[in-house]
């Protein structure tokens, strides 16, 4: 998906950020995509439009854009950062041998009744659910 300069300053502005192009291109740099990609990814598929672009940058805007909601950190006790675009409710499917993270749909999980499990005062702000395994090319390895 490719945002018009207006597209992208409304959101940005709706969000409080500043606008440049740099931020434009490393957002639709994630959600161009289906997928969940480490800012490594993420500055490889950047360098492409925006040459002089460095690591620390894309690093940057990626933090900043999952602080206002812009995007999704997946699996934030990784090693390593992984972002998401897709902010409609869902899960993920994580493989535990190569690290690939799937989108999984479905209400299969009652949140109104976990949240009367929680601890007093802990507020349930995204329910989301990790399911660890095998995808089928790590399967069919073993």
């Amino acid at each position: 998906m490719r945002f018009s300069h207006e597209q992208f300053r409304e959101l940005a502005e709706k969000h409080g950020l500043a606008v440049t192009h740099q931020r434009q291109v490393v957002y639709e740099a994630v959600i161009a995509s289906d997928g969940h990609y480490s800012p490594e990814d993420i500055y490889a598929a950047v360098r492409r439009r925006v040459p002089s672009i460095s690591l620390a940058t894309v690093y940057n805007n990626l933090r900043l854009f999952i602080e206002c909601g812009l995007l999704r950190e997946v699996t934030p006790h990784a090693s390593t950062l992984r972002v998401d675009g897709n902010l409609k409710p869902h899960h993920h499917l994580v493989c535990s041998r190569c690290k690939s993270v799937q989108d999984i749909e479905g209400e299969f999980i009652d949140f109104k009744r976990l949240s009367r499990h929680l601890p007093d005062g802990f507020d349930l702000t995204q329910p989301l659910v990790e399911v660890f395994g095998l995808c089928r090319r790590c399967a069919a390895k073993k």
